[in-house]
C-alpha cells in the first residue's frame, strides 16, 4: 500500500497558491488509481489552519503541519527542517510537491536527509499496471521521458499548469502540529520586504491566459527605412498593459542588446522562450515579428492556441506551427488592438 502525502506551503496571506492547489489535484488522481492508498497532507506556514480548511474536503486521511513565525518566511534552514519532520512523522513511500520557487530548491535537499529519491519538474503522473510513472521531458523539451522508481520515498515536484487546481467547499479539519525546534543558527536571514518593477513594467505573468512573444523585427528598419524602437516600446506595452498579457521573447532579441544595437529596454533573458529559455503553459500564444523557426517554436509546444504576425508568408510560423498566422505589418495590427481595447475598457468604465 503507497502513502501519499502532498507537501505544501502557504502564502503570506495564509493560502495556497495556484501551484499548490495543482499538485494537490494530482495527488487526487493518484490516490484514486492506486489501490488502497492513503493520502496526507503536510502543510508548512505561519497560520495554516485557513489553508487546511479550504482543502478539507478533498478526501485526505489527516492533516500534519509545522506552524509558527519562522516558518511563515522562505528560508532554506527552517524549510529543510520542516519538511524532514514532516516525512519523519508521516513516513510517506510517495511525496507530492509543487514546484514553486520556495520549494523547487528545499525540498530535494530535504529528501536526500530522509533517504529519499527526488524528481523535479514532472509534467505528468499516471499509474500504468498498478505501477507509478512520471513524465518530464529532457534534452531542451525536446524528448518526453516516462519515469519510475522502486526507491521509497520517492519525490516528484509537480510543474505549474499540467493539473487543474483543486477547488472544493470549504471544510473543518483536525490538524496535527508537529512540535519543531529550530536553532539560531536556522533564523539568521529573513526577508525584509519586497521590490517589484515600476508600474507599467511589469511584464512576466505566469498565470496570464496570453502570451505575448516579441521578435528581433520590432527592432529592424521598417517600411520608411527608419528604426522605431520608442513606438515599440509603446505599443507592446500598452497591450501588455490593456491585456494582462505575458511577455516573452526571441533569444535574437535578447542577444541584440549586447552586440550594441538597438533593443526594447523593458527586456531581459527570463523573458526569453524557446530552446534555451523557458517552456510557459499560457492558453494562448500571440508571436509578433518572430520568424518561428525550431528553436523558438520548441518553448510554444504547451501553448494550446498559437497565432503569429509576420509579414514574410515563407516564415517558419506558415509551416505548420501557428494555427493562425497573419501577413500583416505587426506595428499597423499592433496599433490597431491596443485602439480596440482602450475603447473597449472605456465603455465598460
Amino acid at each position: 500500500m503507497e502513502k501519499i502525502l502532498v507537501l505544501l506551503h502557504t502564502e503570506s496571506d495564509g493560502s495556497i497558491c495556484r501551484g499548490g492547489l495543482e499538485s494537490l489535484n494530482a495527488s487526487l488522481s493518484v490516490k484514486t488509481q492506486l489501490a488502497e492508498s492513503e493520502l496526507v497532507i503536510g502543510i508548512v506556514g505561519n497560520n495554516v489552519k485557513s489553508a487546511v480548511s479550504n482543502i478539507a474536503g478533498c478526501g485526505a486521511k489527516s492533516f500534519v503541519a509545522v506552524e509558527g513565525e519562522q516558518f511563515d518566511q522562505p528560508r532554506y534552514c527552517t524549510d529543510a527542517i520542516a519538511i524532514e519532520s514532516i516525512m519523519k512523522a508521516v513516513k510517506p513511500s510517495i511525496i507530492i510537491a509543487p514546484a514553486t520557487i520556495r520549494w523547487n530548491r528545499v525540498v530535494p535537499g530535504a529528501a536526500y536527509r530522509v533517504g529519499a529519491a527526488a524528481d523535479t519538474h514532472i509534467t505528468g503522473v499516471l499509474i500504468k499496471d498498478g505501477v507509478l510513472k512520471a513524465s518530464r521531458w529532457y534534452y531542451r523539451q525536446r524528448i518526453e521521458a516516462l519515469i519510475h522508481r522502486t526507491q521509497r520515498p520517492w519525490v516528484l515536484l509537480i510543474d505549474s499548469g499540467v493539473f487543474k487546481p483543486y477547488s472544493g467547499v470549504p471544510a473543518d479539519a483536525q490538524i496535527e502540529i508537529l512540535n519543531v525546534e529550530t536553532p539560531e543558527t536556522a533564523v539568521q536571514t529573513r526577508v525584509i520586504g519586497y521590490r517589484e518593477p515600476p508600474v507599467g513594467h511589469q511584464t512576466i505573468r505566469p498565470d496570464a491566459k496570453l502570451l505575448f512573444v516579441a521578435g528581433a523585427g520590432w527592432t529592424k528598419k521598417q517600411a520608411d527605412g527608419k528604426v522605431h524602437i520608442e513606438e515599440a516600446e509603446k505599443l507592446i506595452l500598452d497591450f501588455l498593459n490593456l491585456t494582462r498579457a505575458s511577455l516573452g521573447s526571441s533569444k535574437s532579441l535578447v542577444d541584440i542588446g549586447s552586440e550594441g544595437q538597438a533593443v526594447l529596454s523593458f527586456l531581459s533573458h527570463l523573458n526569453q522562450i524557446g530552446q534555451t529559455g523557458s517552456t510557459p503553459r499560457h492558453p494562448k500564444g500571440l508571436a509578433t515579428c518572430c520568424h518561428g523557426e525550431e528553436p523558438h517554436t520548441v518553448g510554444w509546444r504547451f501553448i494550446n492556441e498559437r497565432r503569429a504576425i509576420n509579414l514574410d508568408p515563407n516564415c517558419g510560423w506558415a509551416r505548420g506551427k501557428a494555427d493562425v498566422l497573419y501577413v500583416a505589418d505587426a506595428f499597423a495590427v499592433m496599433r490597431k488592438v491596443n485602439e480596440l481595447f482602450s475603447g473597449s475598457i472605456g465603455k465598460k468604465r
